[in-house]
């Protein structure tokens, strides 16, 4: 019996990825989520982070929020943001880094956004090193 499960990411523009897996990683806010086969049917919200699918972290996606839905071996991820790391430049992350801190300076944004904002800076700093 195989240890796989169904994967599938979508965006309003298209389906992202359509694949199978063994395990998936992500970044909720409830924080890291490894889900395998058979795992417990949840829904739950991405914050911004890496998508890691596969045993060895064979594919790797940048997300800033979503949607999770797990059940019965079928994981549906929607978001409106996603981006292979490996297409992701040192120039793009710069520049979204930037714009985020100037983001979070500013008084007039909510304690949910600073979270949110913290985590984007956080993951793309990890990324580009």
């Amino acid at each position: 019996m195989s240890e796989k499960f169904n994967v599938e990411i979508i965006s309003p523009e298209r389906s992202f990825l359509k694949t199978e897996a063994s395990l998936v990683s992500i970044p909720s806010y409830e924080g890291e989520m490894g889900i395998l086969r058979d795992h417990i049917s949840l829904i739950t919200f991405l914050r911004p982070g890496v998508i890691n699918i596969g045993e060895k972290f064979e594919e790797r996606y940048f997300v800033e929020e979503g949607i999770v839905e797990f059940n019965n071996n079928n994981l549906l991820i929607l978001t409106s943001t996603v981006k292979k790391l490996n297409d992701l430049n040192s120039k793009f992350i710069d520049m979204i880094i930037k714009d985020s801190t100037e983001k979070i300076n500013k008084d007039e944004i909510s304690d949910k956004e600073k979270y949110l904002l913290s985590h984007k800076i956080d993951t793309l700093k990890e990324i580009s090193q």
